[in-house]
């Protein structure tokens, strides 16, 4: 165990509605996600803001966005911190968060993430998005897209699972989106509707990714035994760790391994004393289809090879055994960049609070789990969550 002396816990969270959002600015929308985690708590005096958010100056032209933040909540004289790490911010906020609660070094933390992406063309995101490859990588041309059609190709290749597996996941967690109001596609679709989609890169079609969307989350941290104070169901983070794996994607093992998100779940399961069976509902970074089946197989929830089951035989559906992605993933739900990670902990507070309405978990949530991975794979968050009730 980490020998912090103080256990943090989530107090309130908020989030907007993910999507296009013309005439909203990043700072419009990181500013309605932290009013709303706030919006019950007027008197409190925050000591730390902790915000993630990864190209604001590609997308917006605007610098230092955490500072204007502070200004708009009016928290000067206050700890202002800004988290960069790709796809992987929101998570690395989080961390940040709660180390500063844990160690002492502050009593209350917002944590918020956004991004405000919709203002560029797709093109123009696939080119900022791929700045966080290696240079070799991106001289060949490889995107983020083309990298997960890559390993599909391997997947497939290498295990041979059913030919509509991707197609599963996608139903599912458009499913889930559809009972979000909050996701950027709240729409159902059908096995025929998704193999008359586009193919974007072989295998994988329009609707195999993430939609492109803006939006901010944002979750409060305070000392649990303060936390009781202001609810009376606080949500325990029991343990935070990141790690890394080769950021040379070409220079791994095997193109299905991901070592950080491995190690980054094995480490944060063992800090909270927890085993996998003891996970009941699990966020985590569904760029792609494909990576909501390999991430899981790399976390060990399913054996490899095997991960396609989860949505196929409805285990990972709301009614089944290890719910995943009940928000509808970043597939339905959208992937803001720098709101993601923060995104999954606003769902799991919702969820093991039973306040998610209609996209509610069947079986009771106690403990949960979280990953925000940021590029492609090349580092991960895994943060654990119990029930402080």
């Amino acid at each position: 165990m980490v020998p912090f002396l103080r256990k943090v816990a989530i107090v309130s969270a908020g989030m907007t509605k993910f999507g296009k959002h013309d005439g909203k600015s990043l700072l419009d929308l990181m500013s309605e996600a932290a009013l709303e985690a706030l919006s019950v708590y007027d008197s409190l005096d925050i000591d730390m803001l902790v915000g993630a958010t990864m190209a604001p100056e590609l997308y917006e032209n605007s610098v230092g966005p955490i500072n204007k933040l502070a200004g708009v909540l009016g928290l000067e004289g206050k700890t202002v911190l800004r988290v960069e790490n790709t796809s992987g911010s929101g998570g690395a906020g989080i961390f940040v968060g709660y180390l500063a609660v844990a160690s002492g070094y502050a009593d209350k933390v917002l944590v918020v993430g956004g991004e405000k992406m919709t203002s560029k063309s797709t093109e123009e995101n696939a080119y900022i998005i791929s700045g966080l490859l290696h240079d070799c990588e991106r001289s060949l041309g490889v995107t983020l897209p083309s990298y997960a059609a890559l390993l599909a190709n391997w997947y497939f290749r290498k295990y041979n699972p059913p030919k509509d597996s991707l197609a599963h996941v996608a139903i599912k967690n458009h499913y889930h989106g559809s009972l979000n109001p909050k996701a950027h596609i709240q729409k159902r679709i059908t096995l025929e509707e998704y193999f008359q989609s586009k193919i974007v890169a072989e295998p994988l079609r329009v609707m195999d990714y993430t939609p492109i969307s803006d939006g901010a989350a944002s979750v409060l941290l305070m000392a649990l035994d303060e936390a009781y104070s202001y609810t009376d169901k606080p949500v325990v983070i029991s343990a935070v760790v990141g790690k890394t794996d080769s950021f040379v994607v070409h220079e791994r093992d095997e193109l299905d391994r991901m070592n950080g998100v491995a190690l980054s779940v094995e480490k944060a399961l063992s800090q909270a004393g927890l085993r996998r069976e003891d996970i009941d509902l699990i966020e985590l970074h569904d760029m792609a289809t494909i990576l909501e089946i390999v991430e899981l197989e790399n976390m060990g929830f399913f054996k490899r090879g095997e991960g396609w089951r989860g949505a196929m035989e409805k285990i990972t559906w709301l009614d089944g055994e290890l719910p995943v992605n009940t928000s509808g993933g970043l597939k339905s739900k959208g992937h803001p960049i720098g709101a993601t990670g923060v995104a999954q902990a606003y769902e799991v507070f919702l969820q093991m609070r039973r306040e998610a309405g209609e996209r509610q978990a069947k079986k009771n949530v106690s403990r949960a789990l979280s990953m925000s991975m940021g590029g492609f794979g090349q580092n991960a968050y895994t943060i654990i969550y119990e029930a402080g009730w």
